[in-house]
């Protein structure tokens, strides 16, 4: 078994068993893995791809725009996770399958208005600042009612859920406090529209506890790829 396989092996273990024990308490939902591909090469998106990873996600539109070009020949899913800037609603409208940082409605009429006709609905998460950190996007809780129905009156955006970074507190309690924030905004978001079915929350050193508090897709890149250089 070579590295990249003992790593994704290893970590689809750790999801199922997080996700087993969340099931013992009546909790059913399966949880997804996005493959956090920034700054690695598209060999190894391909290695582990083999392996039957299908979603990755990237942070910098134009690493990911030529990522999926020259990994054409893969029937791959990709999403944008690093923050979106008005003049690449454009790129991620037309290159992207999912967006997951939607963080303010300037951009919902251009993320629109570029979506190719005849393609599938740009599948969109809002963003959320759980803790309130400066250096984060990602709306205020209160914003994402107004945000998100801005998001569902366009009909080539398919609004999927909340998406959040929660500042990485040394202390367990704190992130799991956030992350239960996060699952409370969900279910609220749940309520109000019907296609909603994704919080995706947890990375390399935390899915575990996020999907303890309810994450449906989880975002790790080092326990995959190993440390970015």
């Amino acid at each position: 078994m070579n590295s990249s396989e003992t790593a994704f092996t290893t970590v689809m273990r750790r999801i199922e068993h997080a996700a087993a024990q969340q099931n013992t308490v009546g909790r059913l939902p399966a949880v997804s893995l996005l493959a956090v591909s920034k700054k690695k090469p598209a060999d190894a998106v391909r290695a582990l791809a083999a392996l039957g990873q299908r979603a990755f996600g990237e942070n910098y539109v134009q690493e990911g725009v030529a990522k999926r070009a020259e990994l054409a020949d893969l029937a791959l899913e990709w999403h944008m996770i690093g923050p979106l800037q008005s003049n690449k609603c454009r790129d991620v409208a037309e290159h992207f399958d999912w967006l997951q940082t939607l963080d303010r409605a300037k951009l919902v009429e251009p993320l629109a208005r570029w979506r190719p006709a005849g393609t599938a609905p740009l599948n969109v998460l809002v963003q959320v600042n759980i803790d309130d950190e400066d250096s984060k996007s990602g709306c205020a809780p209160g914003d994402v009612a107004p945000l998100a129905a801005v998001i569902a009156a366009q009909p080539s955006l398919a609004l999927r859920g909340l998406m959040a970074i929660p500042a990485p507190h040394a202390d367990r309690a704190l992130r799991r406090t956030a992350f239960e924030r996060m699952r409370a905004l969900y279910d609220a978001l749940r309520r109000e529209h019907a296609g909603v079915d994704t919080l995706s929350m947890g990375m390399s050193d935390d899915f575990e506890l996020a999907i303890e508090c309810g994450a449906t897709m989880v975002r790790v890149g080092s326990a995959l790829f190993g440390a970015r250089g």
